[in-house]
């Protein structure tokens, strides 16, 4: 019963062991990413479409809640770009921004996904998120990083622009040029370059100065606090609010409030699909981090455990004010880096922010959209990668038609469109390849009794055998294949007596599949062909003789392909 609570409680694991040590560097890590937590959450509140306060909020339970249920000593939970992307997508069909229609859906959202993970989760269907193939994802995240990317140029300009696919937003950005603000694009175009230039040239500098290590990585992580707060107060002295640049404004000075999602079921209906979309991706990208992470430090994750503990973090964001969230790879490299031993440094991190919005949120009164908007830009764009594109081709044409795919619809027609033809992609190459399986016809090594590929290696073969190795399990999409393969063989050779089966990497025969072996035998009997089979495994073999294929196979079943040759 202990372990089981400890299964689903991971706390109760870590907990005991808990020291002074490992306190110590959690605070240091969760003051490091308080600091770039704060801009950031109130940036993706805006990218979702949401007020500032709502990145808090939703930065502030779910960790906590996390850090109670989640394996990963040092995934980071909250607000991300693509999964905040995704509930503006979700959102905007069913409610206008700003509107309360809008917040309540927000919440209805969160809580949907938390109870769609939670339940994956205590019914181990953590499997679920393995349809989506690596090509897709990275189609899909490259794709979503240029819509973030284009969306947030309407903050930077000071114009008007809407849209979900990059080509709504490239035509609505072109059509509000007219609106452009020049302070505001000055603002804009300002923090960028000055955000770009911290993430990639202020450590180098700040070494070649003379810094150590340790004071460069933090001033890195600290840089965009000091850009907000010279832009805020840019805005403030020159009264720049007045001259038409968007600010974020009053913003409540409270902790995160007791809110309920709707149980509407028309809401629910609407959000089904969105609220799937958006746990799966989240999943992924989450599960993604906290194994890389855990990998360092040889630590162990429980993919069925962390869909309970996202779940939990999305549903106690539903309750609080705040929208979906998951893992994020900066906010969780981060906390990696700083030293975190423990979830407890998410939770340390949760205090901070709720001291910064019990607190510090009238000091970003002043702050432009414009600083936020560039914070999201630098952000995404390090999610864009297109060498995946290139090496794809190079390695698989399949692979690249799949992530060539991806990202072209997820530009034209948006993250919805493109994450659902994402997994249908994924599943159909799956089913394509697994449908066309590697059947080579094999010969004896000389000298030994291993047996390969006759078009790869110089092997002794004899007239009246054809041996054949089936490198993959045999299933309902490629067991029509094996047939016509065989047939193929057979049919245009006459001195063939003996087709033998090498099964050392069948793993499985569906009834599709125990099928079309029942019709192949019965076509080489009628031929005067007889049928054999060489190294089955035991799983195999057990299905065989429970459904008495052995009994009627026309050949026999032997230990070794060696011994199956020397004996015919």
């Amino acid at each position: 019963m202990n372990l089981d609570l400890q299964r689903y409680l991971p706390v109760l694991t870590w907990g005991k062991t808990y020291n002074r040590s490992a306190l110590t560097n959690d605070l240091m890590a969760a003051l490091i990413v308080t600091i770039m937590l704060i801009p950031q959450s109130l940036a993706y509140a805006l990218l979702a479409g949401l007020p500032p306060e709502a990145g808090l909020y939703a930065s502030i339970v779910p960790i906590m809640l996390y850090a109670v249920f989640g394996t990963s000593r040092a995934l980071a939970v909250g607000p991300v770009a693509v999964v905040s992307l995704m509930t503006a997508a979700a959102l905007s069909q069913i409610a206008e921004q700003g509107t309360m229609g809008y917040g309540v859906a927000a919440l209805s959202l969160a809580g949907l996904s938390g109870a769609m993970l939670l339940g994956m989760g205590i019914f181990r269907l953590g499997f679920i998120a393995n349809f989506l193939s690596h090509p897709v994802i990275a189609g899909f995240i490259t794709a979503s990083g240029l819509i973030i990317a284009a969306s947030q140029l309407k903050h930077i300009f000071g114009i008007t622009a809407h849209g979900h696919s990059l080509l709504d937003l490239s035509v609505s950005l072109l059509h509000g040029l007219s609106e452009l603000n020049w302070i505001t694009a000055l603002i804009g175009i300002s923090a960028t370059a000055v955000l770009f230039w911290i993430r990639s040239g202020l450590k180098p500098r700040l070494l070649a100065l003379g810094a150590n290590k340790k004071l460069a990585d933090i001033a890195v992580k600290a840089g965009p606090v000091a850009v907000v707060i010279v832009t805020t107060l840019a805005v403030w002295a020159f009264g720049l609010a007045d001259k038409g640049v968007k600010i974020v404004g009053d913003v409540p000075q409270s902790l995160p409030p007791f809110t309920l999602p709707s149980l509407s079921p028309d809401l629910i209906k609407q959000l089904l699909l969105p609220a799937f979309l958006i746990s799966i991706i989240g999943f992924v990208e989450s599960i993604s981090v906290a194994q890389t992470l855990a990998a360092k430090k040889r630590q162990r994750i429980d993919p069925d455990q962390e869909l309970i503990g996202l779940g939990a973090a999305n549903i106690g964001a539903s309750l609080t004010g705040g929208f979906p969230v998951t893992g994020g790879f900066s906010r969780s490299v981060v906390n990696f880096d700083a030293g975190a031993e423990t979830p407890a440094a998410g939770a340390f991190t949760a205090l901070g922010l709720a001291f910064a919005a019990l607190a510090l949120t009238p000091l970003i009164y002043f702050l432009p959209k414009a600083t936020l908007a560039a914070t999201i830009i630098v952000a995404v764009l390090s999610l864009v990668d297109f060498s995946f594109v290139k090496r794809a081709w190079a390695y698989s044409k399949a692979d690249f038609t799949a992530v060539t795919a991806t990202i072209l619809l997820t530009l034209l027609f948006g993250v919805e469109f493109g994450v659902s033809t994402g997994v249908v992609l994924s599943i159909f190459l799956h089913l394509y390849k697994s449908s066309k399986p590697h059947i080579a016809e094999v010969g004896q090594v000389p000298e030994t009794e291993h047996f390969r590929n006759i078009l790869r290696h110089e092997v002794i073969t004899e007239p009246h055998i054809v041996s054949l190795r089936v490198d993959e399990s045999l299933f309902f999409a490629n067991a029509r294949f094996l047939e016509d393969k065989i047939n193929a063989r057979v049919a245009c050779d006459p001195k063939i007596e003996h087709v033998i089966l090498q099964c050392s990497a069948i793993n499985e025969i569906d009834l599709s599949a125990l099928e079309s072996l029942e019709l192949i035998n019965e076509r080489l009997r009628e031929m005067k062909v007889s049928l054999h089979l060489s190294e089955v495994k035991g799983p195999v073999m057990d299905k065989l003789e429970k459904e008495h294929f052995l009994a009627h196979m026309t050949g026999s079943v032997f230990l070794s392909h060696f011994k199956a040759v020397t004996a015919l």
